[in-house]
């Protein structure tokens, strides 16, 4: 595939798209949702979406806001683990259902913990979120790693 560089190709509509991101993230703060909710949805909406470059950022994220790296190495697995709580579940669910509408998500039998305000403000950052994976997919933003020494394991 040729990239296509929306980035400049259209100025206008990427600020446009930075306002609405930013507004997302506002909505998920006023819906009183913990910091380090976002970076999990965005993290797996990038996962579902293959965008190595949103991966990178928003983990990197999520680290910085003292995510830790247990949560991550199992959230591409959520449904298996213990280690998230009903409300990041939910919100999951919800990125989820947002990101892969064909498919339907699995029935639950627990209640949604997510009242109205949350539950729009979750689903706008998975809105926004596909939206930038696509932005990043569709120009090749590069994913290479830091130029320098590096640490084996």
């Amino acid at each position: 595939m040729n990239h296509v560089d929306l980035t400049s190709g259209d100025p206008a509509a990427y600020r446009r798209l930075i306002d609405l991101g930013k507004q997302a993230d506002a909505g998920v703060a006023a819906a009183g949702l913990d910091p380090l909710l976002p970076e999990l949805v965005k993290i797996r909406v990038s996962q579902l979406n293959g965008c190595a470059f949103c991966l990178r950022m928003h983990t990197r994220d999520a680290l910085a806001l003292g995510e830790t790296t247990d949560r991550l190495a199992v959230l591409s697995a959520w449904r298996e683990s213990q280690y998230f709580s009903d409300v990041e579940r939910a919100a999951l669910r919800l990125a989820e259902a947002v990101t892969s509408p064909a498919a339907p998500p699995p029935a639950t039998a627990e209640p949604d913990p997510l009242d109205a305000r949350q539950a729009a403000a979750v689903g706008w950052l998975a809105v926004v979120m596909n939206a930038w994976n696509r932005v990043a997919l569709t120009s090749g933003y590069p994913v290479a790693p830091a130029q320098g020494p590096t640490t084996a394991s």
